[in-house]
């Protein structure tokens, strides 16, 4: 597999393998060859497209020192801190598209505005612009029943440092009462949460992050979620001292839709060329929610074009 078997330096343009010596990593593009060459074509009545679905795609494994986890295949560099934004959203708990606006800054996550329409929150019994109590900023920073709040990441970074060999350092923004729905139970979400499952693991002076996607839409929305959780290890990594050594990402239900397949088809046709560096450029952050998308600068970016095209389904 591509980026296997080098020893992990710390993931800083310094001391990441020089760009030169870095392997074209194919395992993206060869989760979209596998959804168009096996996958079953499924309809979920609440989208306008079917799905052409695949339920056992491998596991990306990225070392971190082999170059950053942006796609090459097409060009995302123009919007690579409102992924990073939207993370940095969750983590203060964001649930309404003004919380968004006010942590993001001027690279808040935009896409959210479709989702939050007065006729798509009304479904819920919610308030326009109100993802709900059951969305992913709710979901990780929790008010509990005597009204304190329980901030996941805030919390599991102290475990880290207090206690880094237990094998609890895990968030979920999953909550099974606000995000179930059948007769007798409404579902308090605009969108249930789709990413964010994340199980870190220390070992020695490194660790490795999983996350698990319940869901994902491969040519749009994968993309931003392997940045932004790998980005998220990085800050793991300053805030605790531990070096972000491999990241793992795991989609159970990885999906594209009838109207992006032939944009697919010629992207796994390009090219593969090796991924690029990515670095925090304030090593005096200590604190995980003083970070902004501002703090993150890209390099070694060499992409094919973009390809502003591809339709999103909602």
């Amino acid at each position: 597999m591509a980026g296997r078997g080098s020893p992990f330096t710390t993931p800083t343009k310094e001391k990441m393998r020089p760009y030169a010596d870095r392997i074209p990593d194919t395992q993206y593009r060869d989760i979209l060859n596998l959804i168009m060459a096996e996958g079953v074509r499924t309809h979920n009545k609440y989208q306008t497209k079917d799905r052409i679905t695949h339920l056992r795609t491998q596991n990306m494994e990225f070392d971190l020192a082999n170059g950053f986890p942006i796609i090459t295949d097409r060009d995302i560099g123009s919007f690579f801190r409102k992924p990073i934004a939207e993370v940095i959203c969750f983590m203060h708990g964001a649930r309404t598209l003004d919380d968004f606006k006010r942590i993001g800054g001027k690279h808040w996550p935009n896409w959210w505005a479709r989702w939050v329409t007065p006729e798509k929150c009304a479904n819920f019994g919610l308030e326009p612009g109100d993802l709900g109590p059951g969305s992913y900023g709710p979901g990780f920073v929790r008010v509990q029943p005597d009204g304190s709040v329980f901030n996941q990441f805030t919390e599991m970074v102290k475990q880290m440092r207090d206690m880094p060999w237990v094998t609890t350092h895990r968030v979920t923004p999953w909550i099974p009462e606000l995000t179930l729905q059948h007769k007798e139970l409404q579902r308090k979400v605009v969108v249930a949460p789709c990413h964010g499952d994340l199980q870190i693991t220390i070992t020695g002076d490194t660790f490795t992050l999983r996350m698990d996607q319940r869901s994902g839409d491969v040519p749009i929305g994968v993309p931003s979620n392997m940045l932004q959780w790998a980005a998220f290890a990085l800050m793991l990594g300053q805030v605790t001292g531990y070096k972000p050594e491999w990241y793992v990402h795991s989609i159970h239900d990885a999906h594209m839709y009838s109207d992006q397949v032939e944009h697919m088809k010629e992207l796994v046709e390009r090219e593969p060329i090796p991924f690029p560096t990515l670095v925090i450029n304030d090593p005096s952050i200590k604190d995980l929610l003083e970070f902004r998308p501002e703090h993150f600068d890209l390099a070694d970016y060499n992409p094919h074009p973009a390809m502003n095209d591809i339709p999103v389904t909602e």
